[in-house]
């Protein structure tokens, strides 16, 4: 039996010794890329026995060109939206054999930059690539389309030429205005992130579009716009009480700034859904355990990540071919924090709108 001293020390060089062959023979002969007569492939084999001789598949990885590891680069990993999308990347690589590399940018676009320098460095085969602001000087576009492996999720960097999954957007604003005009809203509110995001002009040009098409004097009312936190929620909920809570129902257009808000109303005292009806979007937080339980547009955020590793594994698209753009459906998911209007929140829309006469 071979010693672990030996064991350890094999090398391919040793086992070409032992079998009298050369060293390329033996690589050629383990890839399964060269037919050797029976003889000589007895000896290779014998020479592997006697030596017990591991392959490194690091090694055979990097000879082959590849490191059969995908980078994930998100935001912020505590955020649960980010971290459900991060599982569904996970468990879509490894039905593929591949692992993956998690990087969290802290939405910072230079440690966005590095990311896809080691992607450009091949310390993986490709990556996945989730922004949360906008690529105002163009250096992220430029990057992405120079390294080209690359696959965009959630958030578009405009000019880039890579595929790009996103959810439904436009739907998403125009589920939540149905759902309010239905039950009697038509002062609404948008709480959202920055204007030049494709997340906001979708939804809230979905929003707005809705309340016009119906024909209800339906119309948004009060916006802020910020970061798609919790911190944010609150300060824009504060913003909205002091304006004397002017609308009478809020499209908060993430989970994380509709539980801001609700934070900001509980400690002011403005009851959800009696004060002010609230309908947020993601759906990735427990938001059926808050009081009270949270009606959310559903972003398909699994259906996302898993899209985003077969588009990243299907490889380069053709010279010249328009890269491939996916909307994911989305759906409301109805629960405790929309109502009709009550009488008195009839009485305060009155009043503001007759204040604004």
């Amino acid at each position: 039996m071979p010693s672990t001293t030996s064991a350890k020390l094999s090398s391919m060089k040793d086992v070409a010794r032992t079998a009298g062959v050369s060293v390329a023979t033996v690589s050629r002969y383990l890839n399964r890329s060269l037919t050797l007569p029976a003889s000589t492939a007895q000896r290779i084999e014998a020479a592997i026995a006697k030596l017990d001789y591991r392959r490194n598949p690091h090694a055979r990885r990097l000879s082959l060109g590849r490191t059969d590891v995908i980078g994930l680069v998100i935001p912020d990993i505590a955020n649960p939206f980010f971290a459900t999308l991060a599982a569904s990347v996970e468990e879509a690589a490894d039905s593929f054999g591949l692992g993956v590399a998690l990087c969290s940018s802290l939405n910072r676009p230079g440690r966005e930059l590095k990311y896809l320098d080691q992607l450009r460095r091949n310390e993986v085969d490709g990556l996945i690539f989730v922004t949360n602001h906008n690529d105002r000087d163009g250096s992220l576009a430029r990057e992405i389309n120079f390294v080209s492996r690359v696959v965009v999720l959630d958030e578009d960097v405009p000019g880039v030429a890579v595929p790009k999954v996103f959810c439904d957007n436009v739907a998403a604003g125009r589920l939540a205005a149905e759902h309010f005009l239905s039950l009697g809203h038509r002062s609404i509110a948008f709480l959202g992130s920055a204007t030049d995001m494709v997340s906001t002009q979708g939804r809230m040009g979905g929003l707005a579009a809705a309340l016009r098409e119906n024909g209800a004097n339906g119309a948004i009312t009060f916006t802020r716009h910020g970061d798609y936190t919790a911190e944010f929620g609150r300060a824009a909920a504060r913003e909205f009480i002091e304006a004397g809570l002017p609308s009478s129902a809020i499209f908060a257009a993430s989970d994380e700034i509709a539980l801001g808000v609700l934070d900001a109303f509980r400690q002011a005292g403005v009851s959800v859904p009696d004060d002010v009806s609230m309908i947020g979007c993601d759906d990735t937080a427990p938001l059926h355990l808050l009081d009270p339980p949270l009606t959310a547009i559903r972003q398909p955020v699994r259906a996302m990540g898993r899209r985003g590793v077969e588009l990243l594994m299907a490889g380069a698209r053709p010279e010249g071919a328009t890269p491939r753009e996916e909307l994911l459906p989305v759906e409301l998911i109805e629960r405790a924090s929309v109502r009709p209007p009550t009488e008195r929140v009839h009485q305060r829309m009155a009043a503001i709108e007759k204040q604004r006469m």
